[in-house]
């Protein structure tokens, strides 16, 4: 693996300044390298390969450290989290990390996997794989560094972030002085309490006396590394963390994830720690409860300290000791017990609620060692942080409750399983375009009685819950009029004239409303619009050697035909869609499907795959594609012929696609 990938090898996601290239020497780098096993505890391992690294370039005095701020000590070990765990869960093969220093205080990180076929996400539209699964950290990863990206290798994917020492304050410009190697290891590894400041802050030990009772921030709220922590942040702008917050928590879809976000941008830059409490809506203001250590609707969703070793002690503490009732519209910070039995310290801890849209949602409570407390100037940023959380975690739920009504709905528009034929085998392929929304597409395998089975493949013009009112109009009637005897004809008849009649009544009914308010006339193409249905509906009468099949497309694309020596012919003609003229009259045509015939009827989500100006059907691709399957199954029909659909584009498909495969035994 090579420590600096090329700006031709790279795709870069950049953030105001160049990708990284190999313009320094080797010469004048700080490194640093691990192999890792993939699994959960290569992160832990991968910062604290950085920590060790960190000390000792401070301890040497290597160029560069100078520029060392503990601000950028703890983003570099942030970066290094994310990445490693990014290749951890969405590569899982073993992980190299390398970490280098340059002259002038720049840190690079890079970590490299053995999966170089899945790339992970950032929200760029252009990554060279887009995935159903990636690493949402990388978002985080991209807030902090200069520019950050990925290099492809044969048989490996680098990942790589530059955190440069320019954009930040240093220690000297701050009042204060650079970080030690001492302070590396004892404040941003949080592995043991530190005494003093500045030069002469060194690790406690027992010849020391006893600790500082803030555990590690003794006197340090005026000139030790807290209080440059502290004016690093308000000086690079208050304004700067709110914009990079709220980009990172925009878009958010998991209430849960919004928590963990919050976390990580609470600690280590504006608190030693932080908890994140979930509430239930359902149960109102009544949530928690006034009996000590008990809460009723709520739950502890994220704890994150900036010294993992204290995580599991620190929640236990905070599920015993939950935040008291309070009004939940009351604005600002109020204080809330240390947990010190956990922590072992004191110090100072403060709980703000988090409401949204008039519903509380939550209570975020943060914590900070030593007699200094908090800042107001962090009590105010920490308090303006928590509306932009309430807000992300009231749109996550709202697409949640959205979501559930959606998959309640499309269930209930689609059979819950599609009927056996005899001397039939049946194969289909269903994907919504939107996994959380219903789907203008439709399918339908049912038996009509007297040795008669139906079947119907449908596309709704449009998608929601506009598409969801015409299927839910049209697949029960659909087998209301199959199981009364209706013929193919005269099922496509009757339903195009309840289309017909639904738009009416709702052109009406639209009508009469903004009568009765005194609104305006409705603009064409404001009101209720006409529902056009394009559909393929068909009968099947199963005999011996075969099954007599009657059908009509209504609109649709035209079902093929595959007879076993790979012929592939046309068997509907086509017709005007369902829902547009009345008193349309529509015809069928009927055939034997013999052993071995495969049937395929799709919908135009197949046929209109785009790749640049060309489409999948174009030249006859869909009966070319069928030919190629002559032999195979109805299963193994169906799956090739999605492969390819999917293999047509580059990007995944942009509409709904439904195919069924109908074959005689």
């Amino acid at each position: 693996m090579g420590a600096i990938p090329t700006q031709r090898e790279t795709a870069s996601h950049l953030s105001g300044a160049p990708p990284h290239t190999a313009g320094a020497s080797a010469q004048d780098l700080g490194r640093a390298h691990v192999a890792l096993l993939g699994s959960s505890l290569a992160p832990g391992a991968a910062r604290a390969m950085v920590r060790a690294a960190l000390a000792d370039w401070c301890a040497r005095g290597l160029p560069g450290t100078e520029q060392l701020t503990e601000h950028l000590a703890a983003d570099v070990l942030v970066v290094v989290s994310e990445l490693v765990t990014n290749a951890v869960v969405h590569a899982g093969t073993d992980v190299e990390v390398v970490c280098l220093m340059e002259e002038t205080g720049t840190v690079v990180v890079e970590t490299a996997d053995h999966h170089p076929s899945r790339a992970p996400r950032g929200g760029d539209d252009e990554t060279p794989a887009d995935p159903s699964e990636y690493g949402r950290g990388l978002r985080l990863v991209a807030a902090l560094s200069e520019a950050w990206g990925i290099t492809y290798r044969p048989g490996t994917k680098t990942v790589w972030a530059r955190l440069p020492a320019a954009r930040r304050e240093t220690a000297a410009d701050a009042g204060g002085d650079a970080v030690t190697a001492e302070q590396i290891e004892a404040y941003a590894g949080r592995e043991g309490p530190w005494t003093g400041h500045g030069p002469d802050a060194r690790p406690w030990t027992e010849a020391a006396g006893e600790p500082p009772a803030d555990g590690g921030c003794a006197d340090a709220a005026d000139t030790g590394l807290r209080g440059l922590r502290d004016r690093e942040w308000l000086g690079r702008g208050a304004l700067s963390f709110l914009a990079e917050a709220s980009d990172l928590l925009a878009g958010q879809l998991d209430e849960d994830l919004v928590a963990s976000l919050t976390g990580q941008l609470v600690v280590p830059r504006l608190a030693d720690w932080c908890g994140v409490w979930l509430e239930d809506e359902s149960l109102g203001r009544g949530a928690w409860s006034d009996e000590p250590g008990t809460a009723v609707g709520a739950r502890l969703a994220r704890v994150w300290h900036a010294g993992e070793g204290h995580i599991d002690e620190l929640r236990l503490a905070l599920e015993k000791d939950p935040p008291r009732a309070r009004d939940p519209w009351r604005s600002g910070p109020v204080g809330h017990p240390w947990p010190g039995d956990a922590l072992g310290t004191q110090g100072a801890a403060l709980a703000y609620r988090l409401v949204a849209g008039g519903r509380p949602l939550g209570t975020l409570v943060i914590g900070r060692s030593g007699p200094a407390g908090f800042p107001d100037e962090i009590t105010g940023l920490v308090e303006d942080l928590s509306r932009r959380v309430a807000l992300a975690i009231g749109a996550a739920r709202q697409y949640a409750r959205q979501a559930t009504i959606s998959a309640v709905l499309q269930r209930g528009l689609l059979p819950g399983a599609v009927a056996e034929i005899p001397g039939v085998r049946s194969a289909l392929v269903y994907e919504p375009r939107d996994k959380g929304g219903p789907s203008g597409d439709f399918y339908d395998l049912f038996p009509a009685g007297d040795g008669r089975w139906c079947f119907a493949v449908g596309d709704v013009q449009g998608k929601g819950p506009e598409a969801a009112v015409v299927i839910g109009l049209a697949r029960p009637w659909l087998r209301l009029l199959a199981r009364e005897q209706y013929g193919v004809p005269d099922v496509l008849d009757r339903l195009n004239q309840l289309l017909l009649d639904d738009a009416t009544e709702a052109a009406d009914a639209a009508a009469r409303a903004l009568v009765a308010v005194g609104g305006p006339p409705v603009a064409p193409g404001d009101g209720p619009q006409t529902r056009f249905l394009s559909l393929l509906y068909g009968e099947l009468e199963p005999f011996e050697g075969g099954v007599r099949c009657t059908l009509a497309s209504a609109g649709h694309p035209l079902p093929l035909l595959l007879a076993p020596d790979g012929a592939v012919r046309a068997v509907a003609a086509p017709q005007t869609l369902l829902g547009v003229v009345e008193d349309a009259a529509y015809t069928s045509e009927t055939f034997e499907l013999r052993s071995g015939e495969t049937l395929l009827c799709v919908t135009d989500g197949v046929t209109e795959r785009r790749s640049g100006s060309r489409q999948f059907d174009d030249g006859d691709g869909l009966a070319a594609a069928l030919a190629g399957c002559a032999g195979l199954d109805a299963g193994l029909v169906a799956e090739r012929i999605r492969r390819l659909v999917h293999e047509f584009g580059p990007r995944p498909p942009e509409d709904d696609l439904a195919l069924l495969v109908l074959q005689a035994e």
